[in-house]
C-alpha cells in the first residue's frame, strides 16, 4: 500500500514564529529598560562633575551678576527635578540639545562624530570573529587529544599576554613601531588627516582587536576541544567524513553559542575601547568629544554621546542575540544571559 508524507506540521512553525515574537518582546522590554537607564545616568553624571559651566562660560572676569544671568539662560537655577523633566521631555521630541560651548544643536556635533567611532567599532567586530574563530577552531583541531602540546602552549601563553595588555598600550606601541619604527606612514598613519582617508583607521582598528581575538580565540579553541570529543563527532570521524565537513557543518555551529555569548560581553567592551584609542590617534569622534566636552562643562554634549555611546552598545547585544537565535532556537526562550 503506498502512503504519501505527510506535510509538515503547523504547530512547528507556529511554535517558532510565538518563540521569537516573545524574544522581540522581552528584547525590546529590555531595550526600552535600558533607554530609561541611559536617561538617568546620562543627566545625573554631569552633575557629578566638578566646577560651574555658567563661570567657564561667562569668563574670569565675570561677576555674580553675569554668572546668575549666564546660568539662568542655561537652565541651570532650575531644580534638578525640573531639569532631568527638560531633559527627557527634549529626548523624546529627539531633540539633545544645544552645546553650551558652541551654541549648536548637540545632534549635529555627534552626528558628525558619529562616523569615525561607528567606522573603528564595526570594522573591530567584523575583525574578531572573522579572525578569532577560524583561529580557535584550527589550534582547537590541531592540540586535539593533548596533541603538539607546544603550539597548545604558545598559543595560550601569547594570547594570554596580548590580552593583557591594555589598549591605549597597544595604541602607543603600533605607533612607535609601525609609523615610526619602521617609516611606513604612508601606510600606517600615526594620526587622523583627510589626506590619508581610510588608511588612518588601520592602526586604530589593530590597536582595538588584538585584546580580543586573544580573548575569543581562547574561548573558540576551548569549545573547539570539548565539541570534538562530544559522541557525534566520533561518528563522523568513524564514517571517515571529510574533516572540513566535520568542522564547519557539526563542530562550528555548537562552538558558536557559548563564543557569541561572550562575544556580545567583549564585542560592547570594544565600544568603550574605542573612546581611549580615538584619543591616542587623534581622531575626531566620540571619545574625543567626551573628553573635550568634559573640560568644557558642556553638560548637553556629554549627555548626548553618553546616550548615543550606550544605545550603540546595546544595539551591538540585540545583534548578538538575534544571531543567536537564528543559529541555536534553544536560545529563544530565554535560558541564554547576555548583558
Amino acid at each position: 500500500m503506498s502512503t504519501t508524507p505527510a506535510p509538515p506540521k503547523p504547530a512547528a512553525r507556529s511554535g517558532t514564529a510565538a518563540a521569537w515574537l516573545r524574544f522581540a518582546a522581552r528584547r525590546l522590554a529590555g531595550l526600552a529598560a535600558i533607554f530609561l537607564a541611559l536617561l538617568v545616568v546620562s543627566f545625573l553624571i554631569v552633575q557629578l562633575i566638578p566646577g560651574d559651566p555658567a563661570t567657564a562660560l561667562a569668563g574670569a572676569d565675570a561677576g555674580p551678576d553675569e554668572i546668575a544671568q549666564v546660568r539662568h539662560q542655561l537652565g541651570l537655577d532650575l531644580p534638578l527635578w525640573d531639569q532631568f523633566t527638560g531633559y527627557v521631555g527634549n529626548i523624546l521630541h529627539g531633540d539633545l540639545g544645544t552645546s553650551f560651548m558652541y551654541r549648536q544643536p548637540v545632534e549635529t556635533i555627534v552626528f558628525n562624530r558619529l562616523p569615525f567611532t561607528a567606522t573603528i567599532a564595526l570594522a573591530g567586530i567584523v575583525v574578531v570573529l572573522l579572525v578569532a574563530i577560524p583561529l580557535g577552531m584550527v589550534v582547537g583541531v590541531a592540540t586535539r587529544g593533548g596533541r603538539r602540546k607546544g603550539l597548545d602552549t604558545t598559543f595560550g601563553v601569547t594570547t594570554g599576554f596580548l590580552d593583557s595588555v591594555p589598549g591605549y598600550i597597544m595604541a602607543s606601541f603600533l605607533v612607535v613601531v609601525c609609523a615610526r619604527g619602521i617609516g611606513l606612514v604612508e601606510l600606517f598613519p600615526p594620526a587622523y588627516t583627510p589626506r590619508y582617508g581610510a588608511a588612518s583607521f588601520i592602526l586604530p582598528v589593530a590597536a582595538i582587536v588584538i585584546g580580543p581575538i586573544c580573548t575569543v580565540a581562547r574561548v573558540v579553541r576551548r569549545e573547539t576541544a570539548v565539541v570534538l570529543e562530544a559522541d557525534y563527532m566520533r561518528t563522523a570521524r568513524g564514517w571517515r567524513l571529510p574533516a572540513m565537513r566535520r568542522h564547519v557543518r557539526w563542530a562550528l555551529p555548537n562552538l558558536l553559542t557559548t563564543t557569541l555569548t561572550l562575544s556580545g560581553l567583549v564585542l560592547t567592551g570594544m565600544i568603550g575601547g574605542a573612546i581611549i584609542i580615538e584619543s591616542v590617534f587623534a581622531l575626531p569622534g566620540l571619545g574625543s568629544g567626551v573628553i573635550k566636552a568634559i573640560l568644557d562643562r558642556d553638560y548637553p554634549v556629554i549627555q548626548g554621546m553618553v546616550l548615543v555611546i550606550g544605545l550603540i552598545a546595546a544595539l551591538v547585544n540585540l545583534l548578538v542575540d538575534v544571531l543567536l537565535g537564528l543559529i541555536d532556537r534553544r536560545t529563544l526562550g530565554g535560558s541564554h544571559v547576555c548583558a
